[in-house]
């Protein structure tokens, strides 16, 4: 992608603000029809759409939640401008004043264009080197307008946006495949444990909760919940330094146990994996996770899988206890939490269906990945 050449002979110089208006309409929240706000947590970085959003009235929102946008505008993050944070929105509504609401001037830029000017590495570089502050950097527009690049003209950039919106619409169509799989995962898994006929049973009648493991400390592979990747198995084959955990204290595991984090089990990324690939078939982590040793071997993904499902992990929220903001996942709840769990058979085919398509989601992320990276690079040679 890098040898890609464009003949930039009749293209023009263009500030930043002489295609792009920053629009300050103001909106008393108090008093409006809208209904949804944008905070900086409802975008995601490098990703022009936007797929989060709060409901006004719902809860507390600050005096800076101000500004108006509308369905077409784009927003972008002033704050901590590295994260990439600009889309298009898709609806009408509220958003924080600290978030640039802006209007492309069609008559000199296709609206495709700008907010991807916005994704370029040059823009991001110019707006992190002349942001203010030190904690919470931070960019003023009229720092942002003088930024200065190249702009062909209208017919030349139809045809640049459409390249680029193709690029965009292929990351899209490769996500929503990897969502619906993941919709398979959580169905397959409802279905698995939905029949009255089954026998109803805790977790802990699958796998021994906490094992006691001996090991020599020396030996073995240092594991914490940073290392876990995407496919939910981590792989740590080199001998680790214990020291790292001093004064944290250490949990033991071996190879293939599932790995079930106390205090995150809900998140949108709550944790969880299968010990994979250590040291010496052995491992050392914090002690800020459970784990879960299959009782017969061809349960351990069936065991997993249950174990990363919303319902499961939404059970575990609900019954976590301590103190505010100490709340973690007892290890009593594996033995308290009753299912109608299927038959040593059927878990074993179902485990293998859970983990076959969670291969593909794998390779649909490499490829998302990699898409993602063609845009890029798409985004940085044209602009």
């Amino acid at each position: 992608m890098n040898d890609i050449t464009l003949d930039k002979t009749d293209w023009k110089k263009y500030r930043f603000g002489d295609v792009a208006i920053q629009t300050k309409e103001v909106v008393d929240i108090d008093n409006t029809d809208l209904t949804r706000y944008i905070a900086g947590e409802h975008m995601d970085s490098e990703d022009i759409h936007i797929r989060k959003w709060g409901t006004i009235g719902d809860g507390y929102l600050g005096p800076a939640f101000i500004r108006r946008f509308h369905k077409g505008d784009i927003l972008y993050g002033s704050r901590r401008t590295y994260l990439k944070k600009v889309a298009i929105a898709d609806f009408d509504g509220i958003t924080a004043n600290t978030t640039f609401v802006i209007k492309a001037k069609e008559e000199l830029i296709e609206p495709v264009l700008l907010v991807h000017l916005m994704l370029s590495k040059s823009f991001t570089e110019y707006s992190v080197t002349n942001s203010r502050g030190s904690v919470n950097p931070y960019i003023n527009w009229k720092d942002i307008a003088d930024y200065e690049f190249l702009l062909p003209p209208k017919s030349e950039q139809k045809r640049l946006a459409a390249l680029l919106w193709s690029a965009d619409e292929m990351v899209e169509k490769e996500k929503e495949i990897s969502l619906q799989l993941e919709k398979q995962i959580q169905l397959l898994l409802i279905n698995s444990v939905s029949n009255s006929n089954n026998l109803l049973i805790p977790l802990s009648s699958l796998v021994y909760v906490n094992p006691v493991t001996k090991i020599d400390v020396s030996c073995v592979s240092i594991v914490t919940m940073q290392d876990v990747s995407e496919t939910g198995f981590v792989y740590t084959g080199t001998k680790g330094d214990p020291a790292i955990f001093k004064n944290k204290g250490l949990t033991p595991f071996k190879e293939n146990d599932i790995l079930f984090a106390k205090i995150t089990p809900c998140m949108e990324n709550g944790k969880g994996c299968i010990a994979k690939g250590l040291y010496n078939g052995l491992g050392l982590g914090s002690t800020e996770f459970h784990v879960l040793r299959p009782i017969i071997d061809s349960d351990l993904y069936f065991c997993y899988y249950l174990t990363m499902s919303n319902f499961f992990r939404r059970e575990a929220e609900r019954q976590m206890t301590g103190s505010a903001g100490q709340k973690r996942v007892q290890p009593e709840f594996f033995d308290l939490y009753k299912l109608p769990i299927p038959s040593t058979e059927e878990r074993k085919i179902i485990g293998k269906q859970l983990y076959e398509i969670d291969c593909i989601i794998s390779k649909m992320k490499e490829r998302i990945t990699l898409s993602q990276q063609i845009k890029q690079e798409l985004i940085n040679n044209i602009l």
